[in-house]
């Protein structure tokens, strides 16, 4: 598992601890304590993304088993996400991992609320996206992995009106385009313009840039729903 030695000698970072570095510690074994002494880097960003790497696939895990079944097409829209992400041969092992993690059971509380004090609210969000795209993977959200996504936003402290606009990203239709934007079907051009100007800075995929680029080219996803949803408002009200 050189992937993870890497992640190890990456730095003991808050990941490796409670909640988190407990249900890795289940399915990593006798490796943490191998490698226990690998030159630690004090990289911030470094840990900052091996944290995030470990609980997107706890959380990716969780949503996977929410209809008491892991489809195909979840493995296989996880599987191509993480090749993009990490590149062939660490997205392997990745996958390895997170197969190993589907048998565990996930204390979700206590894993969310680890993951809400250590890492950004913006960093949360885009978890959030990804979480909502492998719901998607199969062509539809059923309601038993929008609870559990649901319930992931909750614990993770993301705001309503966030996941809200997060989860009309998926949908293509006027309304879910003002759902996206924050705003109500009421508002005036001008109201419309200033929510644009607001999300679009706010899921600006410059505000994951300490994940690394991957994460941040991954973040550019959702920052084109927004200019996606303002577009399409523009084109229905004949804005200019």
């Amino acid at each position: 598992m050189k992937f993870w030695k890497t992640l190890l000698g990456a730095g003991l970072g808050w990941w490796m601890f409670g909640a988190v570095g407990g249900l890795i510690g289940l399915v990593v074994g006798s490796l943490i304590g191998n490698e226990l002494d690998s030159k630690a880097s004090t990289n911030e960003n470094r840990v900052s993304h091996d944290g995030f790497v470990v609980s997107l696939l706890i959380l990716l895990a969780a949503v996977m088993k929410a209809d008491g079944k892991v489809l195909k097409c979840e493995l296989d829209y996880v599987k191509k996400y993480l090749w993009e992400l990490l590149g062939e041969k660490k997205s392997a092992q990745a996958l390895i991992m997170l197969r190993d993690i589907l048998k565990k059971n996930i204390p979700l509380h206590d894993v969310c609320h680890q993951i809400r004090v250590n890492v950004d609210y913006s960093a949360r969000v885009q978890l959030l996206h990804i979480l909502f795209g492998v719901g998607k993977s199969d062509g539809a959200l059923i309601q038993s992995e929008i609870n559990v996504i649901q319930t992931i936003s909750n614990y993770l402290g993301i705001s309503a009106s966030d996941y809200h606009s997060v989860f009309n990203m998926f949908y293509d239709n006027i309304e879910a385009a003002y759902k996206i934007l924050e705003i109500d079907k009421t508002a005036s051009d001008e109201e419309i313009k200033k929510a644009y100007r607001k999300m679009a800075i706010r899921f600006h995929p410059d505000k994951v840039s300490h994940l690394g680029e991957e994460f941040q080219n991954a973040a550019g996803e959702k920052f084109r729903k927004v200019n996606e949803a303002y577009e399409k408002i523009k084109k229905d009200r004949g804005m200019k």
